[in-house]
């Protein structure tokens, strides 16, 4: 029997494993039910064949990371190894375990459920990423069950808190744990016929405008906070004009543009009262970044773009305060290791692949960027990722496993 056989019939597995893991809630923030999550993901890695360890961040690494609401839960990252020989070189698969938050009235079963329907599962994680861990480890129960060693040896990580910063997880592991990998498989950015080479990155900051407050019958003694904002924000239209004259091309031909999001979060400070002239007010701003530009650039472009746009505005008192930076990466799929996805796809789906650049960011950059080894992002994909409803198709989990386990079979590095 074929690895790609037995992933056929042994469907329920894959699906019994994502299902056990959704009902682990391990919503981030503030990073609930990591223990929980971890001590299954050991296990079941271990009884796989796999040498593992689960490694616990320190408190007091958690004290100068973490808020002080989330101190109080522990953090947790997963390392799985399966070494065949010493001469062979090394690849390493990776997914983070956390979700964000729910929200709204859910189909299915509700937000945890892991609900299987007209062929697709559903739950919170099910497309964001834990189906992608349900695809790995069918793919790996598949070669021990058949008896077909992998063509290299193997690493598997579990990590935290992708959902916020990686600080803790991703970052953590490439700087901290004992690995050792030529090439590296971050499970998701691509999906069905697409293999993601490279993705966007990100600046958040956080916008505070400073008033003064007043009786709300007398605002001509106050500076009203929420009118500097605004004033303030739409001057942010210009610098949105300036972002949309610049590109990058992907391999696939598709031009992507710079973007800003202008106040996913938004509030006043305190003392607001409708009868009160507020005194504060701050948004953010989610600059997203190509990967053929700056970082560094990007951040004092827009920095200065704030500082001239508040001095035009008369009475806006401003301070922007940076609340995380996710690097850019991008590698043109010209090494084996892109050859070898692309094959590993054609083998299994019969479709020609193409290479994309994602637009959000995903934990690909650190291996890429901390260990300079080649990257690509796969997985089965899915819908309404950080919606209400999340799902995955079936059919596509499905289809991952087989790809992951024909790359472990076919590709030697």
């Amino acid at each position: 029997m074929t690895p790609a056989s037995y992933i056929d019939l042994h469907t329920g597995d894959l699906l019994k494993d994502l299902t056990h893991l959704v009902r682990i809630p391990t919503v981030n923030p503030p990073g609930e039910n990591y223990g929980a999550a971890t001590e299954w993901l050991a296990g079941r890695l271990s009884k796989l064949g796999l040498r593992t360890r689960r490694h616990e961040i320190s408190k007091g690494l958690l004290r100068r990371v973490l808020p002080p609401a989330q101190r109080g839960f522990p953090r947790y990252n997963v390392l799985g190894k399966l070494a065949v020989e010493k001469s062979l070189k090394t690849i390493h698969f990776n997914a983070h375990y956390d979700v964000v938050p729910v929200s709204g009235t859910w189909a299915h079963g509700g937000p945890f459920s892991g609900e299987v329907d007209g062929g697709w599962i559903h739950g919170r994680g099910t497309a964001d990423m834990k189906g992608s861990i349900a695809s790995l480890l069918l793919a790996l129960q598949s070669l021990r069950a058949t008896r077909t060693p992998p063509r290299m040896n193997v690493e598997v990580s579990f990590t935290a808190d992708e959902e916020t910063d990686s600080i803790l997880g991703s970052e953590w592991l490439v700087r901290h744990a004992p690995i050792n990998p030529d090439y590296a498989v971050v499970m998701e950015g691509g999906e069905e016929d697409c293999i993601c080479c490279g993705h966007n990155g990100n600046l958040w900051l956080e916008v505070a405008v400073r008033g003064r407050a007043a009786h709300g019958s007398m605002p001509q003694d106050g500076v009203n906070a929420l009118e500097k904002m605004s004033a303030l924000v739409l001057e942010l239209e210009g610098y949105k004009r300036t972002l949309a004259r610049r590109g990058f091309v992907t391999p696939q031909g598709r031009r992507m543009r710079p973007t800003i999001n202008v106040g996913g979060v938004f509030h006043c400070g305190e003392g607001a009262k409708v009868n009160t002239v507020p005194a504060h007010a701050s948004f953010t701003i989610d600059r997203r970044i190509l990967p053929n530009e700056s970082h560094g650039s990007a951040s004092r472009e827009l920095r200065a773009f704030l500082a001239a746009a508040a001095r035009r505005i008369p009475g806006c008192r401003i301070r922007v305060s940076k609340i995380s930076e996710n690097f850019s990466c991008f590698r043109p799929p010209a090494h084996p290791f892109f050859a070898a996805m692309a094959s590993s796809l054609r083998r299994v789906r019969g479709t020609r692949p193409s290479f994309n650049v994602s637009s959000g960011f995903n934990d690909m950059h650190f291996f890429s960027h901390e260990l300079g080894i080649p990257t690509l992002g796969y997985g089965p994909g899915g819908l309404d990722f950080h919606a209400v409803n999340e799902r995955v198709r079936v059919r596509e989990l499905v289809a991952c496993a087989k790809v992951y386990a024909d790359i472990l079979t076919n590709f030697a590095g």
